[in-house]
């Protein structure tokens, strides 16, 4: 029934941020400070050469960001522009986005539909990516579903990069930049060990995607919204209902409210309803793990899809030896919290390709698409790269008991 295409996306660590290093307040960072302000002149322009020989291929305008990083110092007084230049690059470093894991991935319709051929869908891939201190990030790849379902990838960016402006919670890339270039770094405290299991969906004419912050102790569901993924904007969610991980928004209200799946509870899928898509406090049951492969607990595998026969759900269904794997049940689609089909086998069940890695023994996804009469599902294999399968819908829906 479902076919796994062979089109690998693996880690690259190649992809690296240029980031702040150090402390200049600390005790260190200010004998660092002294350290280049003692440095004759006449030895500058040859220590520079060296860092931009070594670096000034594997990012975008590096002087322009040895510049930025150098005016977060408050170091006071006349220097030249080669001093400031060194002092930027001893207070910067680079960090590999997806060194350790590329997964989890979400998809969505891309904003940009023009230059297609007929029954063609562009698409915007959101991942999960970690890298030194198991942070993680939101990176983007792009590429385009064909008229039967294929998928075709657009090249890896050459660059990775930051947004150029960052107030508050609010974000924004330079248009320049290609989408696939673009990095989603935690920025907030409640962030700062990472951005975890992103759901995209779009709804009501936006983007929101629904994540998990983490700070190294503590998680706190988190929404990101954008309209064309130039500028997003970060919003704390709040309310009884907002608790543990997995939340995933309908693509449109029904009965003129918000809908979400949740799991408050860590091992039971939950129904959510909410007149504003920031506050949710109403929550009740909608499923338990039932089959053996989910005996340890049950999630969403994403964003419920609309079909004609109801709302589709993929689900993560966790079974002995912690393995992972990828189900579906129908909600039906005037009563979306009411169970109307359900696979009783697992759709994908991590083969002998999929389980060696990072978190052996898993599949998992963040959000699928449907496209041309087909499921297309992207998903990762034991938190460390991902891939794509498909299916037939109606042979999906008709498989369901």
């Amino acid at each position: 029934m479902l076919q796994r295409l062979d089109i690998p996306l693996s880690l690259d660590p190649r992809r690296v941020l240029m980031r702040p290093y150090g402390n200049p307040d600390s005790p260190q960072g200010k004998h660092m400070i002294e350290r280049v302000l003692a440095l004759p002149e006449s030895e500058l322009s040859e220590l520079l050469r060296g860092v931009m020989a070594d670096f000034g291929h594997r990012h975008p305008d590096v002087p322009g960001k040895l510049k930025q990083r150098f005016e977060q110092l408050g170091v006071e007084g006349h220097l030249s522009h080669e001093r400031k230049q060194l002092l930027g690059a001893v207070f910067s470093c680079e960090y590999s986005i997806e060194a350790a894991a590329l997964f989890n991935p979400s998809i969505v319709a891309h904003p940009d539909q023009s230059g297609l051929q007929p029954g063609e869908l562009r698409f915007v891939l959101s991942l999960r990516c970690t890298g030194e201190g198991h942070i993680s990030s939101i990176g983007f790849r792009t590429g385009v579903l064909t008229a039967g379902a294929d998928v075709r990838l657009d090249p890896p960016a050459r660059y990775a990069v930051e947004p150029c402006l960052m107030v508050g919670q609010e974000c924004a890339f330079d248009p320049a930049r290609p989408l696939g270039e673009r990095v989603l770094f935690p920025m907030t405290e409640a962030q700062r060990n990472g951005i975890e299991d992103a759901r995209f969906v779009e709804c009501e004419g936006s983007y929101y995607g629904t994540f998990t912050a983490y700070d190294g102790r503590n998680i706190q569901p988190q929404m990101v919204e954008t309209k064309d993924f130039l500028r997003f904007h970060f919003v704390n969610l709040t309310g009884d209902a907002i608790r543990n991980k997995g939340m995933a928004l309908f693509p449109r209200k029904v009965g003129g409210r918000y809908l979400m799946l949740g799991r408050q509870d860590g091992e039971t899928l939950t129904f959510m309803e909410s007149d504003d898509v920031h506050r949710w406090n109403e929550a009740r049951p909608l499923v338990g793990p039932r089959f053996p492969w989910e005996l340890v607990q049950i999630g969403n595998c994403g964003s419920p899809l609309e079909t004609e026969r109801g709302w589709l759900v993929l689900t993560h269904g966790v079974g002995p030896m912690r393995q992972y794997c990828i189900g579906a049940f129908l909600l039906d689609r005037d009563r979306p919290d009411k169970i109307v089909a359900s696979l009783r086998e697992p759709l994908i069940k991590p083969n002998d390709d999929e389980r060696e890695g990072y978190v052996p023994n898993v599949v998992y996804s963040c959000g699928s698409i449907l496209h041309q009469g087909y499921l297309v599902v992207p998903y990762a294999m034991s938190d460390s790269a991902c891939r794509f399968a498909r299916v037939e819908l109606t042979t999906l829906l008709d498989a369901m008991e």
